[in-house]
């Protein structure tokens, strides 16, 4: 089993989302009381945020890419930086390391396309929906990417952070979520991208007016998938 290295803490609620999807997967795949081989650099969000709220995403991919470093030192055979926003640095963290890594709008866009969507709504912190770096690199998978207006994009970004990475889910917000999709769906988006890897806690994928995509299980398979390659097979042989 190869080992994956995650930077997470970003926020913790979503990272401990992804520690769970990911030993579930391999005790699934593998049976008995596996679990995944998984190294962690928890970073202190706060310190993250500040950086992206005074737009020094430079020293942001820094910090990122030390942490990466440190996980590649620690091990690990892949690196999944546990947030969307944070992508936007994804290059740099890449470019840190040897490993590969395993990114979340790639790995998005795969599973968008397999199911035929092609003009998904995002879902995200207002950094993901109006830096561009999101939607250029769907384009580039052949998806034109919608995003709710203005005031629909500040109440995604005031939703998740004041209320979903403090671990507050409120019933309101999601009905106010559920608005934006309709309203969606009405201009023409066939699917909805969950685009911030803390929306899986108030929304459920298989509950919405359109198919939704949650990014933080599509990533956290991914990197079951690359940490299994051929794992599964020699089980299978051995037995």
């Amino acid at each position: 089993m190869r080992t994956i290295g995650l930077i997470g803490g970003m926020s913790f609620e979503s990272t401990a989302v992804y520690y769970r999807m990911i030993n579930e997967a391999v005790r699934e795949r593998l049976g008995a009381l596996h679990s995944a081989e998984i190294v962690m650099h928890s970073v202190d969000f706060q310190s993250v945020v500040d950086l992206q709220k005074a737009g020094r995403w430079d020293l942001a991919a820094e910090r990122l890419g030390a942490a990466a470093k440190g996980l590649e030192r620690a091990g690990a055979d892949c690196i999944l930086i546990c947030t969307n926003t944070m992508h936007l640095v994804a290059d740099e963290v890449a470019g840190a390391v040897d490993a590969p890594l395993v990114h979340i709008i790639d790995e998005t866009a795969k599973a968008l396309k397999a199911a035929g969507s092609c003009r998904p709504l995002l879902l995200a912190t207002r950094y993901t929906m109006e830096h561009g770096f999101y939607s250029k690199r769907m384009a580039a998978h052949g998806l034109q990417v919608m995003t709710p207006d203005d005031a629909g994009r500040t109440l995604v970004h005031n939703v998740i952070f004041d209320e979903l990475c403090a671990g507050i889910v409120r019933d309101e917000s999601r009905l106010a979520l559920f608005d934006l999709i309709e309203a969606a769906k009405a201009r023409g988006a066939d699917a909805v991208i969950l685009g911030c890897t803390e929306i899986c806690l108030i929304l459920d994928p298989k509950s919405l007016a359109l198919p939704g995509f949650d990014s933080t299980a599509i990533h956290a398979e991914a990197a079951v998938e690359f940490a299994l390659a051929g794992c599964e097979t020699n089980a299978i042989a051995a037995e």
